[in-house]
């Protein structure tokens, strides 16, 4: 076992315990709200391209097409979901994914299939070569999938520079960002 799966299990086991209230409660928020599930699974480009199901607390209406975020519908997201996305909460269930090894706490974070261009240069510039992460430093440096250039080199410079300490920097960069 490597440090940072070490690292990635350790974090993941404890913060799945102690956010689980919190996540219970805004799952019965996302049901008493609107319609659908409360968790989201949604396939994204894992490590070497491999699909994978992420899982992810629902912000959007049911009907909202499959879209990345910033394509997606104006008026799409719920009013309990923008609570959700601004605290990070709604990303809380891919702990599970953490801990199954299908992602990471700190990477890539994982995009739609068919967001082509961002799997080209993320293919290009070895970034498929990291597990996806919950949070990574493109994220904590306000980039987004809207930019795939920008977002993928952000990516491979992490994985140049990648190792525990910045990961713990990701992590609280993320958590103060919220």
């Amino acid at each position: 076992m490597t440090e940072k799966r070490a690292f990635d299990l350790m974090i993941a086991a404890v913060m799945l315990a102690l956010s689980s209230p919190v996540l219970l409660v805004a799952m019965l928020a996302i049901r008493a709200t609107s319609a659908g599930p409360a968790i989201f699974s949604q396939i994204r480009v894992g490590r070497g391209g491999a699909p994978f199901v992420c899982r992810k607390l629902r912000t959007m209406y049911l009907a909202t097409p499959s879209l990345p975020t910033h394509e997606a519908p104006v008026g799409s997201v719920t009013v309990v979901g923008k609570v959700l996305r601004a605290t990070k909460v709604d990303e809380l269930p891919q702990l599970w994914n953490v801990l199954k090894g299908e992602m990471s706490l700190v990477g890539p974070r994982p995009c739609l299939p068919t967001q082509a261009e961002l799997v080209q240069r993320r293919k290009e510039l070895g970034v498929l070569t990291a597990l996806p992460g919950i949070t990574g430093l493109a994220q904590i440096k306000g980039i987004d999938m809207s930019d795939p250039k920008l977002c993928a080199e952000t990516d491979a410079a992490y994985i140049k520079a990648a190792s525990t300490g910045l990961d713990f920097k990701i992590l609280l960069g993320t958590f103060f960002r919220a």
